[in-house]
């Protein structure tokens, strides 16, 4: 899907909130991933977690024992091969002998590792490898202040200036007039194009690089009301990417 979503847009970054790590072989999945960067010409963001949903991993057999012990390990062959072109790994549950990444990609900086997680150990394995880190569903900043702290906690540990790592947030967006019996989420930013936009303000304030919006409901006519929020939130926010 990202590949073919690569192909036909232009400008707009592509990625995926986020891929289970475990479902696919680490050396695998980067030169899958080099190679939609390299379709897309530079604009795939690579989000990367544990997985959490027990039942996947039994319908399909994979191991759902030691998930972020297994996550470092194909972390370790995935940058590896990523960043330097080159691993030669074995590990308890993961290897890869010699492996070299052949092309590398179209950017001469490797593509950005996204890492999705809130416990200790994985906090630790974003202070340590990661570009971008992903927390979610939020619906409000306030929620997102805890989360932040236990970040922080784990940069210091790393020994890491929290300035070199993104902030990215997954949102819930709530469009009222244009619910028609959808389930709404716990917790959301919900109004009108002005009350999202301030919403979206407010994110920024607390240097959130990318807000990844789930939309309710999911139609085209909530999306031109996010895009006007964008629009408008831009207007007093310099700082507001697309």
């Amino acid at each position: 899907m990202l590949a073919a979503l690569a192909a036909d847009t232009h400008r707009v970054e592509v990625g995926a909130l986020v891929l289970a790590l475990p479902f696919r072989n680490p050396a695998v999945l980067a030169k899958m991933a080099a190679t939609v960067d390299e379709i897309s010409g530079g604009r795939l963001i690579l989000g990367v977690g544990t997985g959490w949903h027990e039942p996947e991993f039994e319908a399909f057999g994979i191991p759902f024992d030691h998930r972020v012990s297994r996550f470092n390990e194909a972390l370790t062959i995935l940058l590896g091969l990523l960043r330097d072109g080159h691993v030669d790994f074995a590990g308890t549950y993961h290897a890869a002998q010699d492996g070299e990444l052949i092309p590398r990609g179209p950017r001469p900086g490797a593509i950005p590792i996204l890492i999705a997680g809130k416990g200790p150990r994985m906090l630790g394995l974003v202070a340590r490898h990661a570009d971008l880190w992903n927390t979610a569903w939020l619906g409000s900043v306030e929620e997102l202040a805890p989360r932040i702290a236990k970040l922080n906690d784990a940069l210091a540990l790393a020994g890491r200036d929290r300035s070199t790592l993104g902030v990215t947030v997954g949102a819930n967006v709530v469009v009222p007039e244009l619910v028609a019996g959808e389930e709404l989420p716990r917790s959301a930013m919900s109004g009108d194009a002005s009350a999202i936009a301030e919403g979206l303000r407010r994110f920024a304030a607390v240097g959130v690089a990318h807000l990844i919006a789930s939309l309710t409901p999911a139609t085209p006519e909530a999306v031109r009301v996010l895009a006007r929020a964008v629009a408008l939130a831009r207007e007093g926010d310099a700082t507001l990417e697309s």
